[in-house]
């Protein structure tokens, strides 16, 4: 049964203005810098979306800020309420994905295809036609694409990938940005297309449906177009590309189509990043050489302006992330009560609550998200008993402050896969990729007495249950507010 969702950006942009969660901004702004300031204070105020009706040298074009920077759009996206509280979002994202049945994205004729209106091809193609923000001062270049997917299919077995790359504009027809090798694009790329010197399809997606901006973040064990399709509760509307047989969004914005070159490459960044850093150095990296440009008449540009916490991407990542942890660790039957990832950690530290069932239990969780795929885009594990609300800030840091021992509840693994971007590690190990993880163990041993056993102090432990609903009855005449 379908769920209730946006088919475009367009119908989201009506239900954050309804929410109050938009913000309509008439006075013109301009692309240089001045779009990604405003984007960049929304996300540090966690303040409604900016909706742009004019960009300077570019009548015809809007743009669209900040779009799933907070959990009220995110709960929106799903067809919920603004207020739906997190653990709520993420149970509604488990059953629609966990329970759900994937749904295969249904084909539709160009004619009935929005990101058709407009087709570019041959000597007519310009990127520079398209309003590329200069997102931070001190970037590298104008990055079109921030809040997008690039969409490329696995040369052998036909797989689909939807991914976000960042991708510079380099020059009118070209864009330049890393692919990791250990990302899913980056395995075709590297592991097939390179060796054989073969250009590889792309179709970069700009505008898509929120649901299929979250599919595109989402680490997902089933391709990215039918677990998009999932989180609707029908299939998603796809079109065929101009150029390959690549399938794209129907009702995206702006989609940009091309070729992966494989051995050679041009200097992009810096940028500033999802960690809240500019971390790489102006290098080499990745050519997308662009043949064709669809798009929408008057395309709304999406706006992400990454930085110090909260951007989407960081907490979609986080979200995404957290959850698929949570169904790889229930796959193995460890007794765990939730797993959350902290979006303010730039989605470098997760918090897991389990039943504290057996010696070592800790350590078995670390070891199963460290070494899986999702281990490579996050190094600190909190693992904490079924009592500590894991989405309680303060509760985590009392638990992490008091019962975590530090010696014998820190385990660090070294050598371990990482990322290019952790601010804290050294140019050397930023170049290959390399990283460590650490693994705080907040779990009572299990072989204290229980005499032994701090109690914890506070209103729901420590008090009989007669004395307790006495208080929370008499709060409001005691004087207090809700």
């Amino acid at each position: 049964m379908p769920h209730k969702y946006y088919k475009d950006n367009r119908e989201f942009i009506k239900a954050l203005k309804k929410s109050g969660d938009l913000v309509t901004v008439k006075q013109e702004v301009d692309w240089d810098m001045e779009m990604g300031a405003i984007v960049r204070r929304v996300c540090e105020k966690q303040a409604p979306s900016p909706y742009f009706k004019k960009i300077k040298d570019y009548p015809g074009f809007e743009a669209f800020g900040a779009p799933l920077a907070t959990y009220r759009k995110l709960a929106i996206s799903l067809g919920l309420p603004p207020e739906t509280p997190i653990p709520q979002i993420a149970q509604v994202y488990l059953d629609r994905t966990d329970r759900g049945t994937p749904h295969k994205p249904v084909l539709v004729d160009r004619s009935r295809a929005p990101c058709k209106e407009n087709v570019i091809t041959g000597d007519a193609v310009n990127l520079f036609d398209l309003p590329a923000p200069m997102v931070h001062e001190g970037d590298g270049g104008r990055y079109l694409s921030t809040w997008h997917m690039i969409v490329a299919k696995d040369p052998d077995d036909g797989a689909i990938n939807w991914g976000m790359y960042r991708q510079m504009v380099f020059d009118e027809r070209t864009m330049v940005g890393p692919v990791l090798p250990f990302s899913d694009m980056g395995k075709m790329f590297w592991n097939k297309a390179v060796p054989r010197n073969e250009p590889m399809p792309f179709a970069t997606v700009i505008g898509m449906d929120p649901l299929a901006g979250i599919a595109a973040c989402a680490p997902a064990q089933i391709p990215e177009d039918e677990f998009c399709g999932m989180l609707m509760g029908e299939g998603v509307e796809m079109v065929k590309c101009e150029l390959s047989d690549l399938y794209v969004p129907a009702h995206a914005e702006i989609i940009i189509e091309g070729d992966i070159l494989p051995n050679i490459a041009l200097d992009e960044a810096p940028f500033g990043e999802y960690t809240g850093y500019r971390t790489s150095p102006r290098e080499p990296r990745t050519v997308y050489r662009v043949r064709a440009i669809t798009h929408r008449n008057r395309p709304i540009v999406p706006v992400s302006c990454m930085g110090v916490p909260t951007d989407e991407g960081q907490l979609l990542r986080s979200f995404s992330l957290g959850l698929e942890m949570d169904k790889l660790l229930r796959s193995q039957g460890i007794p765990i009560t939730g797993v959350y990832m902290w979006p303010e950690s730039t989605h470098h530290l997760v918090v897991i609550g389990t039943r504290n069932a057996y010696a070592g239990i800790a350590s078995q969780i670390a070891q199963l998200i460290f070494g899986s795929k999702l281990g490579p885009w996050f190094h600190m594990a909190v693992v904490v008993d079924q009592d500590t609300d894991i989405y309680d800030k303060d509760k985590v840091i009392h638990a992490l402050s008091t019962k975590c021992h530090p010696v014998d509840g820190i385990h660090v693994y070294k050598n371990s896969a990482g990322t290019p971007l952790n601010p804290f590690a050294p140019m050397s190990e930023r170049k290959i990729g390399k990283g460590s993880k650490v693994l705080f163990d907040c779990l009572t041993p299990l072989d204290w007495k229980k005499s032994d056993i701090p109690i914890l102090v506070s209103f729901d432990k420590v008090y009989p249950e007669d004395i307790k609903k006495k208080v929370l009855d008499n709060w409001t005449n005691y004087g207090f507010k809700d």
